[in-house]
């Protein structure tokens, strides 16, 4: 067995200036610094250990080198109060399982084993160690790397599928698909249907399976239950190489309270508040980042950035971000604490998010940070110099309530709901609004998209049709969660795959075919997506007709080009519908969601439609359109 003497002392990474940035809370790139590194010292291979652990009285590194002997190989804290301890072990190697025996006196004392809160790679849960691990590994994806930054700009089309990876697919014998098994049949798939980005729930470790993700542990480790680091860098390079973006689910608002991991990390609320008015999620039976604490704001930013430099990721899509804002979130008076002014604004999370997005930007200007952000906070999507949050994007929750509440009524009655389809209208263009149709739609008892529609099987089928292209044709950028394409009936289970026998239907795999040619539309048409950001992108032509259920309006590219979108949410075909259009000359019929290719009816315009010398909608010419039952119908003017 190893002794205490095998540990080297005066071994770092750490400078000056880096415990300088660490207190002040604006060292960004601490994995490089922290955790666990393969390297050579004095000629001898080995394994450089550092922690941060202010608290504690003592910390070793117990694992498979030493037989887990807490007594073997302890760590020296540093002399500069940075609360760091280091120490580099000869001997061990890459691939070896480790932990942090900590002892403290806090609270009557404490002694317990950690997993790396840096850690590169972990056991895959129950186990918790953490694993040696290197990151070397060989990009092809240069190509997507050197352009992506026009494929994710504001102006630039943008649909995304969300995934959940542990329940996408499974295999014939009904085990989980692992990187590997994903890189090889994620990619074609999502580019066979033309999204353009796929946006994965956390891939960051978590004890809890059915957490989803979102109770992370592992702030710089993707999930070992589907493989090693490398296999999931497989799975990012082939995605790019298809030209799909690649978005991560990112949890900087709360962590789980098990033993092993973050809470209580030395003996104390070092990462958490100790407060349970300031640091505990009564929802979600979690704890809350101390943001006040600088240290820990170098430890989340430090993830944030991780996934950019090693893992080549396109977006962060940042979960909670309500919770994050308000110290009254989801609290009753007299459980929570004001700020210095008396209000209950978290000013510590204010300054956190602008910081995270302000580094994230200056870093990668070629990639967004996306906000779920389920308020009305304002600026959320604006940059920090104006008083905004700096996020480039955030998640339109109230279009989404709206929609749904609108298309769960009987069509009869939809006249008197008109105002669910028009309001959001009125805020469309305060911030830079992803349209989501997301995992939270489909869980906790809300049944499936399809089945939240009315009617019978073809309705429903149809229903879901013009709920994609309502969303499609609204300003905002898309995102819709696996299965939808191609209308699962039943609710999404983790535990569960897509209900891929849906495609063997008429119905699935029509749903599925315009779900193909609406993201192809969408990319070729700019009208559709250079202006989702801004009122000259949209013109109302009517949204007055609530007692038929129609409403119809413009789209506009950066030039000025526009194209018409009429949409019918009652089962009722209208033959001839009058709609004025800005300009005469002929009408091409760009996509129609009832087309029997894709399970509906076939009433169409035969491809296209010339104008009438008659004004109508305040417009010189008119449209005569034989409008689809439950459908919606895209022209775009072609030169005469």
């Amino acid at each position: 067995m190893a002794s205490a003497s095998t540990v080297r002392y005066g071994v770092s990474k750490f400078t000056d200036h880096d415990i300088y940035l660490f207190r002040e809370g604006r060292h960004f790139r601490l994995y490089e610094k922290l955790g666990a590194h393969v390297m050579t010292h004095d000629g001898e291979p080995g394994v450089l250990f550092a922690v941060w652990a202010p608290n504690a009285t003592s910390v070793s590194v117990i694992g498979t080198f030493n037989d887990w002997d807490p007594t073997a190989h302890y760590l020296s804290a540093r002399h500069d109060s940075s609360g760091i301890w280091e120490g580099f072990i000869p001997g061990a190697a890459e691939g070896a399982l480790y932990k942090y025996h900590i002892r403290s006196a806090a609270g009557g004392g404490f002694e317990g084993n950690k997993s790396d809160p840096f850690a590169l790679h972990g056991e895959a849960p129950p186990q918790s160690a953490s694993i040696v691990r290197d990151l070397d590994y060989g990009w092809s994806d240069g190509e997507w790397m050197t352009g992506r930054g026009a494929r994710n700009a504001l102006d630039a089309p943008m649909s995304v599928y969300e995934v959940h990876l542990g329940s996408w697919m499974r295999s014939e014998e009904g085990y989980t698909l692992n990187y590997t098994d994903l890189a090889r049949d994620l990619p074609g798939y999502l580019s066979d249907l033309g999204f353009t980005h796929v946006e994965f729930l956390p891939v960051m470790e978590h004890p809890f399976f059915g957490s989803w993700g979102y109770q992370t542990t592992g702030y710089f480790c993707p999930s070992s239950r589907l493989g090693s680091p490398q296999e999931f860098m497989d799975l990012v390079n082939a995605l790019h190489r298809a030209g799909i973006g690649v978005i991560l689910d990112w949890v900087p608002s709360h962590f789980p309270g098990d033993e092993h991991a973050l809470f209580r990390f030395d003996g104390t609320h070092l990462y958490e508040h100790a407060d349970p008015r300031q640091g505990f999620h009564p929802d979600w039976d979690s704890y809350i980042f101390n943001l006040g604490r600088y240290e820990v704001c170098s430890f989340l930013i430090s993830s944030a950035l991780f996934w950019l430099d090693r893992y080549h990721i396109d977006g962060l899509r940042v979960d909670a971000v309500a919770s994050m804002l308000y110290l009254d979130y989801s609290r009753e008076g007299g459980e929570w604490m004001p700020n210095k002014y008396g209000g209950n604004e978290n000013i510590e999370s204010i300054e956190f998010l602008r910081a995270l997005n302000e580094t994230v930007y200056r870093e990668y200007p070629d990639v967004q940070t996306i906000a779920e952000e389920s308020t009305s906070w304002p600026m959320v999507s604006r940059p920090a110099y104006l008083g905004g949050l700096g996020f480039g994007m955030k998640w339109n929750m109230g279009w989404m309530h709206d929609t749904l509440e609108y298309f769960s009524h009987d069509p009869v009655y939809r006249k008197y709901h008109h105002d669910k389809l028009t309001f959001n209208l009125w805020y469309a263009f305060t911030e830079n609004f992803m349209l989501p149709l997301s995992h939270d739609e489909v869980v906790h008892g809300k049944g499936s998209l399809y089945g939240k529609m009315p009617g019978d099987d073809w309705q429903k089928r149809a229903e879901l049709r013009l709920l994609y292209a309502y969303m499609y044709a609204m300003p905002g950028k898309k995102l819709l969660f696996m299965g939808a394409e191609i209308g699962q009936h039943g609710e999404w289970s983790h535990d569960g795959q897509v209900q891929w026998d849906l495609l063997q239907t008429e119905g699935g795999a029509g749903l599925h075919r315009f779900m193909k040619d609406l993201n192809r539309v969408m990319v070729e048409t700019p009208a559709l997506y250079e202006r989702d950001f801004s009122p000259e992108g949209f013109e109302w032509v009517d949204f007055h007709d609530a007692e038929s259920s129609i409403i119809s309006f413009l789209r506009k590219d950066g030039a000025g080009r526009p194209v018409l979108a009429v949409f019918n949410f009652t089962p009722v075909p209208r033959e001839g519908y009058a709609v004025g259009v800005p300009s005469g000359g002929y009408w091409q019929e760009l996509l129609n969601s009832d087309a029997e290719w894709y399970g509906g009816s076939g009433w169409g315009n035969y491809g296209g439609l010339p104008t009438q010398n008659v004004v109508s909608h305040g417009r010189p010419q008119s449209l005569c359109i034989n409008l689809p039952p439950l459908g919606m119908v895209l022209f775009r003017p072609l030169d005469e």
